[in-house]
């Protein structure tokens, strides 16, 4: 069972220093990996439920919050890192230019050495759409479609795609990224819908406000889509968090691990330099020396 470590790039998590320190403390205490949120507008007023949370309420006392753009934060803690694996948590896909997408995906990869998860979502804000001017209505099939044009970057020379959402013909795109075919696509989500696309086009999952029996129906949903498209479902990657803050033991994780749960990431808003070090610490002690890691 893997340990991540969720999140860097958000309040306190957007300075500099604190970057550093996290992404540095978290490799040296051997966590697997460390995520980056993303939005690209805030609102003060929205009517849907933030999902990753237990009360629906978005983790922040004000809308006025640093919040970096992910590949920006991840490309810094990949600077100051040399093994711990670096993932968007989640990129809102349907919200990019999938050409200047592939690149920063590309690049990160690069510059990392490798060690890019492509965490992905659709999205659950709609007012975030309507404030860039993206359709909210079938962003699943733009999702997609994205990914579709953004793997012609990355595994063709001269690169080409013609699709509902995207099209373009004979440019070429570089750098390839390190990881072949390209990083793994980590969906995030927890609908019959987000299930499907895991089975059918992803490489992993990462489940958010989940329980073991939650997780272990999931699994089903996810293994029994990947069967129906003709793939492996023992190729992918399984992750889950029991919610932001939300602490969890180690009897949990190894619960997780028995029903086929490959890693458990933990999250934390900290006020201090001090307090973030204590977290990163105490669970390494609590949950990654017992289970053979740091």
């Amino acid at each position: 069972m893997k340990i991540g470590f969720f999140c860097i790039g958000a309040g306190l998590s957007a300075e500099p220093d604190i970057v550093s320190l996290i992404a540095t403390r978290s490799e040296a205490c051997g966590y697997h990996s460390l995520w980056a949120p993303e939005h690209i507008v805030l609102l003060d007023r929205y009517a849907p439920k933030y999902p990753y949370t237990q009360d629906g309420v978005m983790p922040f006392a004000t809308m006025e919050v640093d919040l970096l753009d992910p590949f920006l934060a991840l490309t810094y803690a990949a600077a100051v890192t040399r093994r711990i694996r670096l993932g968007t948590g989640i990129c809102l896909v349907p919200e990019r230019q999938p050409l200047i997408m592939a690149k920063e995906v590309a690049s990160l990869d690069k510059l990392s050495a490798g060690r890019f998860d492509f965490g992905i979502g659709i999205g659950w804000l709609r007012e975030e759409f309507d404030a860039l001017q993206i359709p909210w209505a079938r962003r699943a099939q733009r999702t997609r479609d994205y990914l579709a044009a953004m793997r012609a970057c990355w595994t063709q020379g001269e690169s080409s795609h013609h699709g509902e959402f995207a099209a373009f013909d004979a440019v070429r795109s570089y750098p390839k990224p390190v990881q072949r075919p390209h990083p793994p696509l980590i969906f995030g989500g927890e609908s019959e819908a987000a299930l499907k696309r895991v089975g059918e086009v992803g490489d992993g999952w990462w489940g958010v406000n989940v329980t073991v029996d939650t997780a272990r129906q999931h699994l089903a949903t996810i293994r029994g889509f990947a069967e129906a498209a003709g793939r492996d479902p023992a190729q992918l990657s399984y992750a889950i968090s029991t919610g932001i803050g939300v602490p969890i033991t180690l009897d949990e994780v190894k619960r997780f691990a028995d029903i086929g749960i490959d890693q458990v990431i933990v999250g934390a808003f900290a006020n201090s330099a001090d307090e973030y070090s204590r977290v990163i610490e105490d669970t390494a002690e609590t949950l990654i020396v017992p289970l053979g890691g740091g």
